[in-house]
């Protein structure tokens, strides 16, 4: 018999107790990979392709707060801005629906393209748009949800403002990070409100990534002692304050995997005390007729991290192919998250943890069994 075989054969010698370990491992370090993709979900929010030459401008008490229109004209003549659009939360509910299910937001139509170059929309669907004030443009995963194509009417009963709006479907777009929202008109917008002469925030597009520090500078400063302060910051860090608002979330989540890490070193450190100790008299016999002790550490590490790695392989890999293979946003996370990617550093991460998880609950039985005396271990009872 090879020792790779003596091995093998050893490992399954309960095999009822091998299953449960690797099942424990596997089902610990499946939970350990949906931990950590959400924390990178919460942590690293995906940009899109432009994101680093776009800047968020809102009211620096709060986002809630509105801006005055007239701000538009100063920070257009701001050198280095390429394009500038109003970006108000319209809230509509759609239809009979009693929830707000997707999001709505009224802007300047001509901006568009400057503004999402990697939005994609047909030519001809996007003119149908600009001509008629009161057509809309939606998101490709929206338009499927609903089945909603050109010239359909939509009606959205806002939560935000006592108007509902009624409108026609000019096309449908894809290609961003989040194609679930639905682009209006703010002429529409401001129309019904009876022109109020404010917007909800602005998107600014700067020439170059050089210009944007000194283009965020002077948008800070050209408001700076008004009435209405703005905060100008860059996509990323407008994205990360929504995550801020999650409070302790990122600890939370962190003390969850802490845990889990602690009931793998348990259950793989418990695994491997009963299946040395059930074979104590044999590795006694081992050390009488010859086996040093790099050979029964070989024997005994080999074992706990062949277990180890077989969890990994079922958690890990289970993982990737669940959230590689399965539209997580639609049908778990119902749009909280956009994407939900096992990357490889996280399966390296986990992999690597099952490996050294491995070597530390084989560290306590090989010293019990380095420490034992082979009359000792020959006359103990299994």
């Amino acid at each position: 018999m090879t020792v790779a075989g003596f091995i093998i054969k050893n490992a399954l010698r309960n095999k009822r107790r091998v299953f449960l370990c690797v099942m424990s491992i596997g089902v610990s370090l499946f939970l350990l990979v949906m931990l950590l993709v959400t924390l990178r979900e919460i942590s690293v929010p995906p940009e899109e392709e432009n994101a680093a030459l776009r800047i968020a401008v809102r009211n620096k008490v709060s986002i809630a707060n509105f801006l005055p229109v007239r701000q538009r004209y100063i920070i257009e003549r701001i050198p280095g801005v390429q394009a500038v659009t109003p970006f108000t939360w319209v809230g509509g509910k759609f239809g009979k629906e009693e929830h707000i299910t997707f999001a709505q937001f009224a802007m300047d139509a001509s901006k568009l393209r400057e503004t999402w170059s990697e939005l994609k929309i047909s030519d001809e669907e996007y003119r149908a748009w600009l001509s008629d004030m009161r057509a809309c443009i939606v998101g490709q995963i929206t338009a499927e949800k609903y089945k909603l194509k050109p010239g359909d009417k939509v009606l959205l009963t806002s939560t935000v403002y006592p108007i509902s709006l009624e409108l026609k479907v000019a096309g449908i777009y894809h290609g961003t990070i989040d194609d679930r929202n639905m682009l209006i008109h703010h002429k529409y917008l401001d129309e019904l409100l009876g022109d109020p002469g404010t917007v909800g925030m602005w998107w600014v597009k700067v020439e170059s990534i050089q210009a944007m520090p000194r283009v965020i500078s002077a948008i800070n400063r050209a408001f700076a002692n008004t009435s209405a302060e703005v905060l100008a910051e860059t996509e990323r860090a407008f994205q990360l304050s929504f995550v801020s608002m999650w409070g302790d979330i990122k600890l939370l989540v962190k003390s969850i995997c802490s845990v889990v890490i602690f009931t793998l070193l348990l259950v793989s450190a418990s695994t491997m005390s009963m299946a040395i100790r059930e074979r104590i008299r044999e590795l006694a016999i081992l050390k009488a007729i010859g086996f040093r002790r790099s050979e029964i550490f070989v024997l005994i590490f080999a074992e706990s991290i062949g277990l180890a790695i077989s969890g990994a392989v079922l958690g890990v890999g289970g993982a990737w192919l669940l959230f590689s293979h399965t539209d997580i946003m639609k049908t778990a996370t119902h749009g909280v998250f956009i994407t939900f990617e096992v990357t490889p550093r996280i399966a390296a991460q986990c992999s690597l943890l099952a490996l050294i998880l491995g070597v530390v609950s084989a560290v306590g039985p090989f010293i019990n069994v380095t420490k034992m005396s082979v009359a000792d271990g020959i006359k103990s009872i299994d």
